[in-house]
């Protein structure tokens, strides 16, 4: 019944957008912009109503219908749906925009690139190599009303109403009856004699002439107009001039009209040709050859078009990450193209890919996100940073390779702003404290002295009260100069977070100790702070009531606006050199952080210098920051020369050799500490009780035990009675841990059990230059030498 019946047009899945046609396209068809009811995704209707008396163009109009549901090539213009009732007829396809519309909006934003052009026209030739050749069908309608563009810029071929088959199947070419299109037929259809030789793609390829004319000159006003190249480049003219030519027989056919075009020199041999090409076949290219495009195409993405590196370049490698192994290779165009999305686009598509490469435990993969962080940190919220993020980022402090731990330091100036409680003031902390107490290098212990700094405001309350002053202190006696440059600025630069008893009772003795630096770097910024926190001290001296103010940040809560003034102090340690670490590692080789800031003797000459042995590294909580200032306290009171005298750098062509090693990623990189110094290295010690020269200088002798080299350098004394041992100070580096070597020394004979890399002799320990002397080895008798 007539109530039953159900509207086709409601029903379907797509609907139009309430707008005016797009263009004024001629021919039968109407251009809408329409979306899917479902998804709400976009999509173009060409959209046809039946109109009585005009049963020619419903033909027309039905046999284009059929060809689009049937012919699929990525050079036509997609069929997605359609709907046939006896009032309209509806073809939904991707959505594009006609090409005449695309080219006059391109001029408008500044122009259309010939690059574009290029792969534009080229896909055009190839979707009419596909039909003349491979299906034989002439296309009898090539025009700019034909083509359209999508939204990455690439062209389709449409207007399929007039085509034909070219064996004469289904007849010969339909009547258009349409003056704009059948200016662009080629002259030889006029002479209805048929004596013209010609070949069945001689249509078309004259039609392609005029439309390569109009591309680049506007509107072609007649036939006559196509002597006259006019803008077109000069590389495309001589394959122009074959394409409309008054003789049809010398036409060439589509695929060699492409390779014309495409030979050295040609107009559409080009890198961005080349890249879309590669593209299309990027599924059954090689690994190798896979690698090796994504390493080149970052360099070429800055003269690609946005629209195509947006919606052709990024979904290919975001299928070539998550499918096709890509690896670390694909994270510098993904972030390039990443800046031409919208925020919400970056989230949909590029950061579910980030928080799944910190996860990687591939080496490089790591450090390029650590280089790479500050274009996407900005996208990343606090839950996905605290919780999928840090605890990766983390596992880079505890690295042997000296970049990775660089980069993981680094990173934290930017990750700190969105860390929790937790994270920010216990863990990261904890790391902090073990890098700037052990790390073997001098300029990551720098860095992160300077990031400490950066970060500070960032800290709770309490966090700075317990850190900020022990850290800095710390920093102001490394033996690296830059280490304790950055330890004065970080003291100035968080001037505002300590109360006035920690300026005069903590900071400035600290200060004033830097004057008498052998490096004037650090005097000249000592001097600098000094006079800064004196002039602070006097202001509240001569006016009591600015107490409060003066001190307002110093038990305020975290705060990111609090860390201005740091935003810019020491920027050269973290930012101003490429790779510091790797540049100034090779300028001062590994050298294990001490407590003094005492400048090094010279070596004597002929006497070969013995290479560092790195401290080896040990979890240290925050709280070790005070802990080791209480020591150090301590230890001053009782001995003034109770730490390691000076600090031999150790031949730079070893420090190299160690450095090569390190940076290897290929190898796991668990060689020890230990045993990254062939020959052992036993620092010069100074007597525990020399004060004002009272012992004479150090000597290095190298000797060598049960086929182990060893090292005696000086002698050391008791501070108790200031006698001197018969046992020299001797430094044999631990082939294997628990291992007994015997030792011939003169005097006596001894054991040394080697279980850590130190100085050592029966009963004492010499770890740091013998102030407090620990048991070391079961005291008692030893047997005499024989």
């Amino acid at each position: 019944m007539w109530f039953f019946a159900r509207d086709p047009v409601r029903d379907f899945p797509f609907e139009l957008i309430p707008e005016p046609p797009e263009g004024g396209l001629p021919g039968p068809w109407a251009l809408h912009r329409g979306r899917k009811k479902a998804t709400g995704s976009p999509v173009s209707i060409f959209v046809y109503d039946v109109k009585p008396g005009a049963e020619e163009q419903t033909q027309v109009a039905k046999a284009a219908f059929k060809r689009f549901k049937t012919l699929r090539h990525p050079n036509i213009l997609a069929y997605i749906d359609g709907l046939e009732t006896e009032k309209c007829l509806h073809v939904v396809t991707e959505a594009v925009t006609p090409l005449g519309i695309y080219l006059k909006a391109r001029v408008e934003a500044g122009g259309l690139k010939e690059l574009e052009i290029s792969w534009g026209l080229h896909q055009i030739v190839k979707a009419l190599s596909f039909l003349v050749n491979d299906c034989s069908l002439i296309h009898n309608n090539v025009c700019m009303a034909a083509v359209f563009v999508d939204r990455a810029g690439e062209w389709k071929l449409g207007g399929l109403d007039y085509m034909y088959s070219a064996q004469g199947n289904g007849g010969g070419p339909p009547r258009k009856g349409i003056p704009e299109l059948e200016q662009y037929d080629p002259p030889e259809l006029a002479d209805s004699s048929g004596r013209v030789v010609r070949e069945k793609w001689s249509a078309d390829m004259w039609r392609l002439g005029c439309l390569i004319w109009e591309v680049f000159n506007g509107p072609l006003p007649r036939a006559a107009a196509l002597r006259n190249p006019g803008k077109i480049p000069k590389t495309l003219v001589p394959h122009y001039c074959e394409l409309v030519g008054a003789n049809p027989k010398v036409r060439p056919n589509p695929a060699r009209f492409l390779q014309n075009c495409q030979a050295p020199g040609g107009f559409m041999s080009n890198r961005f040709v080349e890249t879309n090409l590669f593209l299309e076949e990027i599924q059954i290219k090689e690994p190798a050859e896979k690698q090796k495009f994504f390493q080149e195409l970052s360099k070429s993405l800055d003269a690609f078009p946005e629209d195509f590196c947006r919606h052709k370049v990024l979904p290919q490698l975001l299928t070539a990450f998550e499918f096709g192994n890509a690896g670390a290779v694909v994270l510098t165009p993904l972030f390039k193209v990443g800046k031409f999305l919208s925020a919400e686009e970056y989230q949909q598509k590029i950061i579910p890919v980030v928080v799944k490469m910190f996860s990687s435990t591939d080496r490089a993969m790591r450090i390029r996100l650590l280089q790479q962080m500050e274009q996407f940190i900005q996208y990343l919220d606090e839950p996905t940073v605290n919780t999928q993020i840090f605890p990766h980022v983390v596992h880079g402090f505890l690295d042997t390779n000296p970049a990775i731990r660089e980069q993981t330091v680094k990173s934290m100036l930017l990750l700190a702003p969105k860390l929790n409680e937790a994270n920010l003031n216990v863990e990261l902390m904890k790391h902090f404290a073990r890098l700037q107490a052990k790390d073997e290098q001098g300029p990551i212990r720098c860095n992160t002295t300077v990031c400490l700094g950066k970060i500070g405001s960032y800290l709770s309350a309490s966090t700075r009260h317990r850190v900020l002053t022990s850290a800095f202190s710390r920093a102001t006696k490394d033996p690296f100069a830059a280490s304790r440059v950055a330890g004065v600025l970080g003291f100035a630069a968080t001037h505002n977070l300590y109360s006035m008893n920690d300026c005069a009772q903590k900071i400035l003795p600290v200060l004033c100790g830097l004057t008498v630096d052998p490096e004037k770097s650090v005097r000249d910024q000592a001097f600098k702070a000094i006079r800064s926190f004196l002039s602070k001290l006097e202001s509240v001296s001569e006016d009591p009531t600015q107490l409060e103010e003066v001190e307002k940040d110093v038990h305020a809560a975290s705060s990111p606006g609090m860390g201005g003034a740091a935003a810019s102090w020491a920027g050269w340690a973290v930012t101003g050199v490429s790779s510091l670490t790797s540049k100034l590692i090779r300028s001062h080789p590994t050298t294990a952080p001490t407590e003094t800031n005492i400048p090094q003797r010279p070596t004597p000459e002929g006497v070969p210098a013995p290479a560092p042995t790195p401290v080896p590294a040990t979890p240290t909580t925050s709280g070790h920051w005070e802990t080791q200032e209480e020591d150090k306290d301590t230890a001053e009171d009782s001995s003034a020369a109770d730490r390691w005298d000076d600090e031999d750098w150790g031949s730079l062509e070893e420090a190299e050799s160690v450095l090569a090693q390190q940076d290897d990623w290929s190898t796991g990189g668990q060689v020890s500490r230990a045993s990254q110094s062939p020959t052992g290295a036993a620092g010069k010690l100074r007597a525990p009780g020399n004060r004002a020269g009272r012992s004479q200088a150090p000597r290095s002798h190298l000797l060598t035990v049960h086929g182990w080299p060893a090292s005696i350098t000086g002698v050391a004394q008791s501070p108790a009675t200031r006698a001197t041992p018969s046992l020299p100070c001797l430094h044999v580096p631990a082939p294997s841990r628990g291992r007994t070597l015997g030792v011939r020394t003169t005097g006596r004979a001894s054991r040394l059990t080697v279980d850590r890399s130190r100085l050592s002799w029966p009963g004492r320990s010499a770890r740091s230059g013998g102030g407090r002397w620990r048991p070391n080895a079961p005291r008692g008798r030893w047997p005499r030498a024989p």
